[in-house]
């Protein structure tokens, strides 16, 4: 595994090394000796997915507030994302920065994203699913959420999402 560091710390694009023969190819997606000898403790408790049918699709921003922040994998399945982080962490030197990667189920390519980061992303093809590897349990009073297009944020969207939930269009500005 490639593991490629981003401007905001503890983001981390992580891209498989494919092995290929004449039968097609084989790629480890996460393993724990890998991750640590990275420097990343990073141990999954739960797999998660999320199926969206429609393209443009707009999911989050979320993240659970401390004490339980979640680290999580996030990986397209099938289809295509983009996916953004944004450093929700007061003190943190990249605060409200955000960080975009295309997530590519051809490419294998993942995000990690710490404790204390938003996630969401938007759907680039129909039918993108999404694969989250979790390392804590979900606490539904600590979910927090900020709008998508919140102006403090700045984050630039490839598409004007065709889709997106009541609950995250609620979310008040920071």
């Amino acid at each position: 595994m490639i593991f490629e560091p981003t401007a905001i710390e503890g983001v981390i694009v992580v891209r498989p090394v494919p092995r290929s023969d004449p039968r097609g190819d084989f790629a480890r997606l996460w393993c724990e000796s890998s991750f640590a000898a990275a420097g990343y403790r990073f141990r999954p408790t739960q797999i998660s997915t999320s199926r969206n049918r429609a393209r443009h699709t707009l999911r989050g921003l979320h993240w659970q507030a401390a004490p339980h922040g979640e680290t999580k994998l996030v990986r397209a399945a099938s289809g295509r994302i983009h996916d953004v982080a944004v450093d929700m962490r007061p003190g943190s030197p990249t605060w409200l920065q955000s960080y975009a990667v295309e997530l590519d189920s051809t490419a294998r390519n993942a995000l990690l994203i710490p404790p204390g980061c938003a996630h969401g992303y938007l759907t680039l093809t129909e039918d993108a699913e999404v694969i989250y590897l979790i390392d804590a349990p979900h606490v539904p009073s600590a979910a927090s959420g900020a709008c998508h297009d919140d102006p403090a944020l700045g984050i630039v969207w490839p598409a004007r999402p065709a889709l997106i939930s009541e609950r995250d269009q609620a979310w008040p500005p920071l």
